[in-house]
């Protein structure tokens, strides 16, 4: 018997393309397969965004209020075990196709090492066996090369979509300049099936990521209008965006100056000049990309099933983190709302056949995959991990004392250039951050630098479009969440080493 670990992250995905309203409209039938032969977590949460730090959660097992590696471009620290480390100590060298995002840690390079110059680092660990990466996507770039493709000297002009009269004022739901068979998805696949197809013989663990429904949204035919915009749900919102923006100073703020302008390419960044139409079809193509996600995901699980390796190969599939599509007159993925924070967790253990077509309703977050898959192959999670295996939900266990909330924290200051955030709410890099506690009942979130939190009441208002933090008569709630959330800091303060002791018999650890 076989143990092999397939990881598939796909960037940028919300969880209800899968479970909830948009899952309705759109075709997703490979992963809907999937999720029938597989354990599905319900609740399943980001713990931070944007791409960087959920990653360096994800696959550290870390709160990003331990690993501080808090935005894009943010160093790791390097004395963190990682996922790719961990799986080493078993005997297997991790492979990642596609990128982590992972900033090197400056402390162990020189200042000219072209590591500190991308901040798509990879995570140690890893072997970077395909190396795609949103900002720098060499491998793709060469590939479209050899097919004869005219690449524009502005890299990011590779994401317009070409008008089908051949003017420069293509539509939104214009298709890319890429056919379908050439797209980043397709090359990332194609790749991963070269590669694993080397390998059928041996124990893997494969971590897949794909940059796709990241934005830029433009898709390449047929993918481009494969939903009709009238077809999708409208965004989640309140009456209008005035009524918004007076709900908190952080969602004025948000307006104040450009920004997304990489939401599609020609876009300017002002948010509030999208009209009705344009958010209609940028969820379009936003499901158009998730898609062909879905068609390259049926690739790989079609590959294991025909190459005999699908009963020997756990298969996990999950997000760093969601994306607002226009709820609540955002975009992007930080925010404290459930579309950025809630993704899809998808577990099937091809070893335990009565995990499978279960639902989990516990409440879940990304810092439990690492411990997952280590756990799965046999090897004891490190003492530094905040997560926790789901293994024992596989087999229809609740674990003792499981979590009753979750928790999520996002850093919206700079460290070189402040943002429209620090400027107009006066903060200081330190004090630009929220966290959010969410339980069966509430969502709590809490702003530093003196800024008013918010307060949701999930089960009357699951679309979060009342804040109750105002209210007096819920002064009680605010002060329960507000003491909850820093019972959590304090519980789970990186203990690595507080959870060691120096004895006459040497190092001892529980």
């Amino acid at each position: 018997m076989r143990n092999k670990v397939l990881l598939i992250v796909i960037d940028q995905f919300r969880a209800d393309c899968l479970h909830g309203a948009l899952s309705e409209q759109m075709e997703m039938p490979h992963l809907q397969a999937l999720m029938r032969e597989s354990t599905c977590f319900n609740r399943h949460y980001t713990v931070t965004s944007p791409c960087g730090p959920s990653r360096a959660s994800l696959l550290t097992g870390l709160y990003a209020m331990n690993h501080r590696s808090i935005r894009n471009g943010s160093p790791l620290p390097r004395q963190h075990p990682t996922m790719g480390s961990e799986f080493r100590k078993a005997g297997y060298e991790p492979m990642l196709f596609g990128y982590t995002d992972v900033s090197a840690d400056p402390h162990f390079l020189h200042p000219n090492d072209p590591d500190l110059k991308n901040y798509e680092g990879l995570a140690p660990g890893f072997a970077e066996i395909v190396r795609l990466r949103l900002d720098s996507n060499t491998s793709w770039i060469g590939n479209l090369k050899t097919k004869g493709y005219d690449i524009p000297p502005a890299y990011w002009d590779l994401f317009k979509p070409v008008a089908a009269d051949g003017s420069n004022t293509p539509a939104i739901t214009d298709p890319a300049l890429y056919t379908a068979d050439d797209s980043d998805t397709a090359f990332l696949t194609d790749r991963t099936l070269e590669e694993l197809c080397a390998r059928e013989d041996e124990d893997w663990l494969s971590l897949v990521t794909f940059i796709r429904p990241h934005p830029p949204l433009v898709a390449p035919a047929p993918y481009n209008k494969a939903i009709a915009p009238s077809a999708l749900p409208a965004p989640i919102r309140p009456q209008n965006l005035d009524h918004h923006k007076m709900t908190h100073p952080f969602f004025a703020a948000n307006y104040v100056e450009p920004s997304n302008q990489h939401l599609f390419i020609g876009f300017d960044g002002n948010q509030e000049s999208l009209s009705d139409e344009d958010i209609a079809e940028l969820r379009a193509v936003y499901a158009g990309l998730a898609m062909e996600v879905d068609h390259h995901v049926g690739r790989i699980l079609d590959y294991l099933r025909d190459s005999g390796q699908y009963d020997d190969t756990l298969i996990v599939v999950t997000a760093d983190h969601g994306e607002m599509l226009g709820d609540h007159y955002m975009w992007g993925k930080e925010a404290p709302f459930e579309a950025a924070l809630h993704v899809p967790l998808i577990i099937r253990d091809p070893h335990n056949p009565q995990s499978h077509g279960k639902q989990v309703n516990h409440f879940t977050e990304t810092i439990d995959v690492t411990p997952t898959l280590l756990d799965w192959v046999g090897e004891e999670p490190n003492i530094s991990f905040n997560g926790k295996s789901l293994l024992p939900f596989l087999r229809g266990e609740t674990p003792e004392s499981w979590r009753e909330y979750v928790f999520s924290e996002v850093d919206f200051g700079d460290a070189l250039k402040p943002t429209r955030f620090q400027e107009e709410l006066g903060l200081s890099q330190f004090q630009s951050n929220f966290a959010v506690i969410r339980d069966d009942r509430f969502k709590y979130v809490h702003f530093n630098g003196g800024l008013p939190p918010l307060l949701y009441d999930m089960k009357a208002d699951p679309n979060e479009l009342t804040n109750l933090a105002t209210d007096p008569s819920h002064t009680s709630d605010l002060l329960h969440y507000a003491n909850l959330m820093l019972n959590h800091r304090m519980s789970f303060a990186h203990h690595a080493t507080s959870r060691m002791s120096i004895t006459p018999t040497g190092i001892q650890s529980r």
